[in-house]
């Protein structure tokens, strides 16, 4: 790769991660997220396009911004506020599974409905509806262009 594709790899990199860092800390400052916080929301999020029977920690783990010893307790916070369980995994007799409670459920549509409503204002009224498409398909694209890394099929709602 040359040394102008480099720096403009590098540039287009820090950009799209200091944007997401701001849009982050502004969607945080909100009231959304007082009653869970938004790594709290992700979990749930997760879950929720994720299979109906649940999802191991590890598979959980993939699609978030946390180390697996941060997740767990995380978990485990959420299962003490009775919006995740725990069940045996079926086709696993060792494994677990989290899932979603019905709680759970209600608490993750109450805060995408109104995470929706932020999305639109901070990231559609900055970019057109051509913007919007090319920043789709442009992070699909390096989403994809990552080996080796599932990840969630439907994140329009993250």
């Amino acid at each position: 790769m040359s040394t102008t594709k480099t720096r403009a790899a590098s540039q287009a990199w820090e950009s799209l991660f200091r944007a997401q860092v701001d849009l982050r800390r502004r969607f945080e400052a909100d009231e959304v997220f007082d009653v869970i916080s938004f790594q709290e929301y992700d979990v749930l999020f997760t879950l929720h396009t994720g299979p109906d029977t649940g999802m191991r920690l590890r598979d959980l783990n993939r699609d978030l911004l946390l180390h697996q010893s941060s997740l767990s307790r995380l978990v485990e916070r959420l299962e003490a506020r009775g919006l995740v369980e725990r069940c045996a995994d079926e086709s696993d007799g060792r494994g677990t599974l989290i899932k979603l409670t019905e709680q759970g459920r209600r608490q993750q549509r109450a805060t995408a409905l109104a995470h929706v409503r932020q999305i639109a204002a901070y990231v559609g009224e900055a970019l057109s509806a051509e913007e919007l498409t090319q920043l789709y398909t442009l992070t699909a694209k390096l989403r994809a262009a990552q080996p080796g890394i599932a990840r969630v099929a439907n994140t329009t709602t993250r």
